[in-house]
């Protein structure tokens, strides 16, 4: 609630993960700061619509579907069935213990927050819905995102879904279309296809995941049509009818029209970042071609006094880089050391299952950079852990400097992939060397330890002639 104050040190737009950081570094700072969000509930993306609630459901899902392939494990469990209405009480319960911390974090006194939408009228200045004209010495956007929908025939006018939508459902249709094969929609088809719904998923890259590894997506792709997803890639999307209650997809698929009809239609086609509202030209700020905010690396646009962080501002959509950016925004606003956020050492997630992971620089940014580099992968097949879990999909493999055996990166598809990697995040972030993880303990039978044996391939690829050191001080 405002307590009158029209002007201040620090304003930031937007109270999700990025927004909160910046307002809580730039309050430990000393700084007067108002937070100004619109927004219907309390709580930014990840706790109310992301993060939380698509891994809860997510997680109850592959509980339900470990136990309907009981046998093998010796067990005889008759069947396991989805409860929606359950499943969504439990989200309610667990997301509803962070929303409460976050908006009583928002609502303390260390902030004033004001509860309406904002739009720049100047490049110091900007107005409330509700007629207010806040000024300020520094603003950081961090508005998020919000869904995209591409120009398809009949997208705009047939009943679509969004992830939102499918994070509510209480009922299960019998069966859905998916467009998209970005991260939500392979891990919110599995869930729907595991939940019990006869799923269509179009993709119109050659492969799901397009931006991250081939190999990666080629191991999920047979994962998900193996768990019963009917999913099509390098297609082209034609066109979106609805009639009679049905949704039917047209697409070019293989030199061939094809035609798939379901109850429901799920638009997953990615996100764009929120900013249409902020009238951002009155403030001097550029976009890029993406929608993002264009900004340095302290978080600064190219007006000197406003800051993005989170979606808004890109180059990529994760919670903790959200938290990254907004902490560095405000520490340079507020004149101090601010470390910029390292994309080298980015570490991502998608949780599907099996799981995708990685760590630091991909092979494709080791051919981009021109960085000498050795390889090694071992598979999950062969690790003593995930036999005895029957968790027998996917993959490890490491990429080392050529010279210095440096980890520069690593990937990870297979069972817990998501904790798996940050023993390598670690490693990347540290500038580790694979000689000095194998003086690691690692302890046996874990899945973790099936990072040794690609760490001793490269090891042994390594010129043997001169000692190598446990971390590489500094790498350019």
């Amino acid at each position: 609630m405002s307590n009158g104050n029209t002007h201040f040190d620090f304003i930031v737009i937007g109270g999700g993960s990025g927004g909160y950081a910046a307002a809580r570094t730039a309050h430990d700072h000393d700084k007067k700061v108002a937070i100004v969000d619109g927004a219907e509930q309390l709580g930014g993306l990840c706790i109310l619509r992301g993060c939380m609630p698509s891994k809860t459901l997510i997680y109850s899902a592959e509980i339900a579907h470990l136990a309907n392939h009981a046998e093998q494990f010796g067990l005889d469990i008759p069947s396991a069935k989805v409860n929606m209405a359950a499943l969504q009480a439990r989200k309610q319960k667990i997301i509803g213990e962070f929303t409460d911390y976050r908006v009583n974090e928002l609502e303390s006194d260390r902030f004033t927050l004001f509860r309406h939408h904002a739009k720049f009228i100047d490049p110091k200045t900007i107005e409330l819905t509700d007629g207010t004209k806040l000024t300020a010495d520094k603003f950081i956007i961090s508005t998020g995102s919000k869904i995209n929908t591409p120009p398809v025939p009949g997208l705009a006018e047939a009943p679509t879904l969004t992830s939102d939508d499918i994070l509510s459902l209480d009922a299960l249709p019998e069966s859905m279309i998916v467009l998209g094969g970005g991260v939500i929609a392979c891990e919110l088809a599995q869930f729907l296809c595991r939940a019990g719904v006869k799923v269509t998923q179009i993709q119109r890259s050659p492969f799901i995941l397009k931006e991250g590894s081939p190999k990666a997506a080629a191991a999920l792709q047979e994962a998900l049509r193996a768990n019963g997803i009917e999913l099509f890639t390098d297609t082209t999307l034609k066109s979106i009818d609805y009639q009679n209650g049905q949704i039917t997809a047209s697409f070019e698929h293989e030199g061939k029209t094809v035609m798939r009809n379901a109850q429901v239609l799920f638009n997953a086609m990615g996100r764009k970042p929120a900013t249409a509202e902020l009238n951002l030209e009155a403030a001097g700020i550029d976009l890029l071609k993406s929608g993002h905010i264009k900004t340095n690396e302290y978080q600064q646009s190219t007006n000197k006094n406003v800051y993005a962080a989170g979606d808004c501002a890109g180059p990529h959509e994760i919670v903790h880089i959200a938290i990254l950016q907004g902490e560095c925004s405000a520490h340079h606003a507020c004149g101090k050391p601010a470390t910029p956020v390292s994309y080298r050492d980015l570490t991502k997630v998608i949780f599907t299952d099996p799981q995708v992971a990685s760590a630091g620089l991909s092979e494709k940014d080791l051919k981009a950079q021109s960085i000498p580099y050795i390889s090694a992968e071992y598979a999950f097949e062969d690790n003593g852990k995930s036999i005895l879990m029957d968790a027998l999909e996917g993959y490890v493999q490491i990429f080392a400097h050529k010279e210095t055996g440096q980890v520069l990166g690593a990937e990870c598809v297979g069972k817990d992939a998501s904790e798996l990697i940050h023993s390598l995040a670690v490693a990347v972030t540290l500038k580790a060397t694979v000689h000095g993880l194998l003086k690691v303990h690692w302890y046996h039978p874990t899945l973790a330890e099936i990072w040794t044996y690609p760490l001793e391939e490269i090891a042994e690829q390594l010129s043997s002639d001169k000692e190598h050191p446990a971390c590489i001080i500094e790498y350019h």
